[in-house]
């Protein structure tokens, strides 16, 4: 095949400089320290506030944890079923919109979360993060129809790239509101929720134009009267039945499995872990982050030349041991330790962007010819989401047991180490294509 014309290309990226203002803004800086001040009590020496819900009480970090790997279920139900009405109907383009269009109107609604609307703003916590979900299972599948093989690496980490730039430009504007609220006479609060609301604005901006430059999808005449709430599962399982005859790919995906739960826990948990655990001020966090954002865009680049170079499995395995060694530095690190928290901020950033674009690309490379290239994605799509799932309420749940954030990062190096054993063996398979 060949790669699309640049427009196609470029309209594809875009969309990753749409919705990684989420990924940045509501994930990993102002609403995590937001969401801390809101539901804390206050007290600086505090290392877990509670929250009461209905007779259920939490510590509020785990809480916020449980909220996500409940979004994270909801996506890895549901995508079996989208993936199946958007390869039957060919229709993946208006449901790219209307997720992307639910993502934002989420993220715009939590201008009204604040301590008196705890529930209904965990309730937009969840609808944003189903949103921003659920969109990439189709923004993810354009990828192998629209490149060539020897392209998807590039073009991948392309996408990446964009997103860090278009997610940093976004921050630098909240910054100012929340850095300097007095200039437009608002408090840090109404700061912050403005911030909430400009991301949804530019997600859907930036989102709809950049669907608008992708092609529209091509349904399968064969399965056009098939149930499709019971045929997205029925794709899963030819999936999975497939598998048995690419043991590479079936190898790489539960390698997959691992070290990702590694990655995406740590990206979700990384900031509250700052602020309530090693007690970072909430302008150091934002710097922190935006370091991250950065570094990682010449990071994904870097990766993705290594990859060709070095080839994916051991370029993946480099970055699994960098991984590693972050969390034992994370463990470590001493309450109020800004510089240091900086120096990982620096290791975490060179690695993730080049890590999630290169698995992607990887996982292209691996999947055979086909026009399903939905239901690939979504199986992709569900390994992530569940791996997600256990790892956030890993995470929590050691948080409530041992009374330390820092335990749950401890224990996420067992995930990278077997993460990083499967791929090695992986690695060894003869007929890889020299990926």
């Amino acid at each position: 095949m060949q790669t699309a014309s640049k427009k196609v290309v470029n309209g594809w990226a875009m969309y990753d400089w749409a919705n990684s203002v989420y990924n940045l803004v509501i994930t990993s800086t102002i609403f995590p320290a937001y969401y801390e001040a809101v539901t804390g009590d206050g007290n600086e020496n505090t290392l877990i506030d509670k929250i009461k819900i209905g007779p259920y009480e939490f510590s509020n970090t785990a809480l916020y944890n449980y909220i996500l790997a409940i979004a994270f279920i909801i996506v890895a139900f549901l995508s079996p079923i989208l993936s199946s009405i958007a390869d039957s109907r060919g229709n993946k383009k208006q449901f790219l919109r209307f997720f992307c269009t639910m993502g934002s109107l989420a993220c715009a609604s939590l201008y009204f979360f604040d301590s008196n609307h705890i529930i209904g703003g965990l309730i937009s916590v969840i609808i944003a993060c189903v949103g921003f979900w659920g969109s990439l299972v189709f923004y993810n599948s354009y990828l192998p129809e629209i490149a060539a093989p020897e392209d998807r690496d590039r073009i991948s980490a392309k996408g990446f790239m964009m997103g860090y730039i278009g997610s940093v430009l976004l921050q630098l504007i909240c910054f100012v509101f929340v850095l300097k609220p007095e200039l437009f006479g608002i408090t840090v609060g109404k700061a912050s929720q403005i911030s909430f609301l400009l991301v949804g604005i530019w997600w859907v901006s930036f989102g709809w134009l950049a669907i608008s430059r992708l092609p529209k999808g091509k349904g399968v005449k064969d399965v056009q009267h098939k149930n499709i709430f019971t045929q997205g599962y029925k794709e899963i399982h030819k999936v999975w039945i497939e598998l048995k005859s690419l043991p590479v790919l079936k190898r790489f995906l539960v390698s997959f499995f691992f070290y990702n739960m590694g990655v995406q826990t740590v990206m979700l948990a990384a900031t509250l872990y700052g602020k309530s655990e090693l007690n970072i001020p909430t302008t150091n966090l934002i710097i922190a982050i935006l370091i991250i954002q950065i570094v990682a865009i010449p990071g994904a680049s870097l990766m993705a030349k290594l990859a060709s170079k070095w080839g994916n499995f051991n370029t993946i395995m480099v970055a699994i041991l960098i991984w590693i060694g972050g969390c034992i530095m994370g463990y470590y690190l001493p309450r109020n330790s800004v510089l240091p928290f900086y120096t990982l901020a620096i290791v975490v950033g060179f690695v993730m962007g080049g890590i999630q674009s290169v698995s992607r690309s990887t996982y292209s490379k691996l999947m055979p010819e086909t026009h399903d290239t939905t239901s690939y994605f979504s199986f992709f799509d569900v390994t992530e989401k569940i791996a997600i799932v256990i790892g956030m309420f890993s995470f929590g749940f050691i948080n409530e047991i041992t009374g330390s954030q820092r335990n749950s990062v401890l224990a996420l190096c067992i995930f990278f180490i077997i993460g990083f054993v499967l791929l090695y063996r992986t690695s060894k398979i003869k007929g890889h294509a020299g990926i």
